[in-house]
């Protein structure tokens, strides 16, 4: 099965916030085509590498619904992902998610 969906990335920082948008690759966990929102990688670096980065979480919404789940970041590479078990997860409520009737 090859299933990409739209997600958002915030990366948590102590004063602050960065969000992006980006692309979960539900088979492999991998997240691609990350796009920042008011921020600049080239000048600033990827949040993760930051000393006042905290940790970073994605978010998979579907009308006015939400799924949040933990994201690891490579700081070196700036790459996204979602571990094995943390992906497993997010397959469950994500199905729970798409199938549920929207709300009033």
């Amino acid at each position: 099965m090859d299933l990409k969906l739209p997600i958002t990335l915030v990366d948590e920082l102590a004063d602050d916030e960065v969000r992006a948008r980006g692309e979960l690759d539900m088979a492999s966990g991998e997240i691609r085509h990350v796009e920042y929102e008011d921020y600049d990688v080239d000048t600033e670096g990827v949040p993760a590498a930051r000393k006042d980065y905290e940790f970073t979480v994605g978010m998979l919404a579907s009308g006015n619904r939400e799924v949040e789940f933990k994201v690891d970041v490579d700081a070196l590479s700036g790459r996204y992902s979602v571990t094995p078990s943390e992906l497993l997860e997010l397959k469950g409520r994500a199905a729970k998610l798409f199938t549920q009737r929207p709300g009033k």
